[in-house]
């Protein structure tokens, strides 16, 4: 909702909007008749097959009496023109990991953590050797416990931070 306050104007009319994030949707009228507002923004979302995006549609009343229909037609027309506009990013979920691992192995680790598309967010060092926080593509975290595993010998420790689980 941090977006939606950040692009509605509260000078207008109606801010309507919809979202869609993990397969969860919701979407609201903001004062237009039920369903013609939220509803047909959600649709464009939907039809598209999008995930992890908000629509926010302002409108300031001019007047003219658009009926229901119209409505939905200005409401999911302007939705569709954003999404036909704006640039569609690939996002695949992430997850936190903690790994730990003897300095012997820095060399092959980073490599592996490259292969694998991980995100460093930390590191330090110990007596007992590594210790860092990353991301990991949740569908890649399996193949990549695997690959330490086999490098190291199982020595090699990596585990999801709580609150974030492997798919």
């Amino acid at each position: 909702m941090a977006f939606y306050e950040s692009a509605a104007d509260l000078q207008a009319s109606h801010n309507c909007w919809a979202w869609r994030i993990e397969h969860i949707h919701r979407s609201n009228d903001d004062g237009e008749p039920s369903g013609s507002a939220g509803r047909p923004i959600l649709a464009m979302i939907e039809g598209r097959g999008l995930e992890q995006v908000m629509i926010v549609v302002t409108r300031y009343f001019g007047g003219i009496k658009l009926g229901i229909g119209g409505l939905v037609r200005a409401y999911g027309g302007c939705a569709a023109k954003c999404l036909d506009q704006a640039e569609i990013v690939e996002w695949q979920p992430r997850i936190e990991c903690r790994l730990s691992f003897d300095f012997s192995l820095a060399s092959m680790v980073h490599g592996l953590l490259e292969q694998y598309g991980a995100e460093k967010l930390s590191e330090e060092f110990g007596e007992r050797g590594v210790s860092m926080t990353l991301a990991v593509e949740k569908n890649r975290f399996k193949a990549l416990k695997t690959s330490l595993a086999d490098i190291s010998r199982g020595q090699a420790e990596i585990n999801p931070l709580a609150g974030s689980f492997p798919g």
